[in-house]
């Protein structure tokens, strides 16, 4: 065991990763299935040359604090990394990782998912059968607008927005979308996507599928005033961060009828409180944060993180570093 870096790694993740840093490293897994405690994580990196991160664990300069000065590397298993004080660690010296591009298909899949599940009404048609209230086929029984040939209107057009897109193509649907600058036509034209303001894509989608980071702007993006401009037929998607919708103002939105319906992958807060009144609503869809959660993807995000983690400890450049910047001057 002498001479092997230490680390941590939050929560057991699939083989395709774990086995690499165990077999390297002198590790330690948090093997609940809920995330280790504020105070257990603290003592948990106590001299640990790597860390390896959920979005479940914060970041900041307490964590670094308790780490101590030889730490190396926060590995973040995501590609989003609003837990990670990014600038601390930077200062620090220490890199900070995360697992792009490899779950861009398989989160626009699951936006699809929720798209179509809240148009055609799929879980209160579930939650009908089983309740044993389905008597006989009925000319208005669960009706919902058509996905074919609607308009779908994509808040931030990276990666997974334009892989949504791509999907949208094979339905008929006219593809608009918003992001903080126009996006080159190389980009637009294969996708047959067009920019607007947001107060456009807003009034004139038949379904808002949400793609954007979570900063300081995005937070409440979408609040009463905007969930207003809506359709009162249009459907809203979020599977980007639970705080971009502020949940009081969708409850009574979707109360109130201001719009058809939503479907949420992510909720504020996070987990959803059983008894959020968000969960009261038949039109309104929520799954468990689970938009990588295929196999194949989360495999290759086990592999990504724990390559962050070994080339941090070992004092190489990170494959996908958040902080380049960290290298500068080595």
């Amino acid at each position: 065991m002498a001479g092997r870096p230490r680390v941590f790694v939050a929560r057991v993740i699939p083989e395709d990763g774990l086995r690499a840093v165990v077999e390297a490293c002198d590790a330690r897994v948090w093997e609940d299935e809920l995330p280790p405690p504020r105070e257990e994580l603290l003592r948990a990196i106590e001299g640990c040359d790597g860390v390896l991160t959920l979005l479940t664990d914060r970041v900041d300069d307490e964590f670094l604090d308790r780490a101590g000065p030889q730490l190396r590397v926060v590995s973040n298993y995501a590609v989003g990394f609003d837990n990670v004080d990014v600038a601390a660690c930077t200062r620090r010296g220490v890199a900070v990782g995360n697992t792009p591009g490899v779950l861009t298909d398989t989160t626009a899949d699951l936006a699809w998912t929720l798209l179509m599940a809240a148009a055609r009404r799929v879980p209160e048609g579930d939650r009908y059968v089983r309740g044993g209230r389905w008597k006989t086929w009925g000319p208005m029984l669960l009706l919902g607008p058509d996905v074919h040939g609607a308009t779908l209107g994509i808040v931030g057009f990276g990666r997974i927005g334009q892989a949504v897109a791509r999907r949208a193509m094979g339905f008929g649907m006219t593809i608009l979308y918003h992001d903080v600058a126009r996006l080159p036509s190389e980009i637009e034209g294969p996708l047959g996507a067009a920019f607007v303001p947001l107060d456009e894509l807003l009034g004139r989608a038949d379904f808002v599928s949400l793609h954007v980071n979570l900063t300081p702007e995005t937070r409440h993006l979408m609040n009463a005033e905007r969930l207003g401009w809506m359709k009162p037929s249009a459907v809203l998607v979020n599977t980007s961060r639970g705080p971009v919708v502020d949940p009081k103002s969708l409850y009574e939105a979707l109360r109130d009828g201001v719009i058809f319906a939503a479907a949420l992958d992510v909720t504020d807060p996070e987990p959803i409180p059983t008894d959020d009144p968000l969960l009261t609503l038949d039109n309104c869809l929520v799954v468990p944060h689970i938009a990588s959660a295929s196999r194949g993807t989360r495999g290759k995000m086990a592999a990504m993180a724990a390559a962050n983690l070994l080339a941090g400890v070992r004092g190489v450049r990170l494959p996908t570093p958040v902080n380049p910047e960290v290298y500068e001057g080595r």
